[in-house]
């Protein structure tokens, strides 16, 4: 199969099947989302998603957060990853997005990657779920997935050109919910370390489950 016709695959399939695929971070405004992706890197959204409550409620706007210090930020988020460096970038982030932006999140990519913690993956996403912008955050589900569906060259090494290859194919309207088909079917099916291709619905249009099965 082609890879234009994965792609066409693809977009029918979880157009159908996945239409109003979203985040699983919790959250109920920009400033959240930023905190909950930023807190996010290499880290489980479960785990976020239990620490981001009591965090939202004592530190619940950009000023707020600005106006803490380490001590008092970091037990919130001692139980996620890299805890230390998140704290840093947490409140650096608030400081910056107050004094600079007016606690207003910033729509543009570039911009964004100005605040510290954000680099261009948590600003993609940004990007997409808030301002709704053609834009594809490449994680490890997203740079895993793409490649063993056959979406993009099997020899990429960096997240930026899986990024450029899956926008470059798929319509602008679905870049941004096809960032999260990708993240679910990686979070949920198709595994790091065993795909589970005998519950996967997709296997028709997959590269890796026909060189598996010997098509090809």
């Amino acid at each position: 199969m082609q890879r234009k016709e994965r792609f066409k695959e693809f977009v029918n399939y979880f157009t159908t099947h996945q239409p109003d695929a979203e985040t699983e971070l919790l959250y109920s405004n920009p400033y959240e989302l930023l905190v909950a992706v930023i807190l996010s890197a290499q880290c489980t959204d479960k785990r976020i998603n239990q620490v981001t409550p009591a965090l939202f409620r004592d530190f619940p706007t950009p000023e707020h957060l600005a106006a803490s210090h380490f001590n008092e930020l970091f037990p919130y988020i001692r139980s996620v990853s890299y805890p230390n460096n998140k704290t840093k970038h947490l409140l650096g982030m608030a400081k910056m997005l107050v004094e600079e932006f007016d606690s207003v999140i910033p729509e543009d990519v570039k911009t964004l990657q100005k605040l510290p913690g954000v680099g261009r993956k948590t600003a993609n996403v940004i990007a997409s779920v808030i301002y709704n912008q053609p834009t594809m955050a490449v994680d490890t589900h997203v740079f895993r997935v793409s490649k063993r569906l056959g979406l993009v060259n099997q020899n990429l090494k960096t997240p930026l050109e899986v990024e450029k290859q899956l926008i470059k194919q798929i319509p602008d309207e679905f870049i941004a919910r096809a960032h999260h088909w990708l993240i679910l079917h990686g979070r949920y099916v198709c595994l790091a370390r065993r795909p589970q291709c005998e519950k996967c619905n997709i296997t028709h249009f997959c590269r890796y489950y026909e060189k598996n099965q010997g098509i090809i």
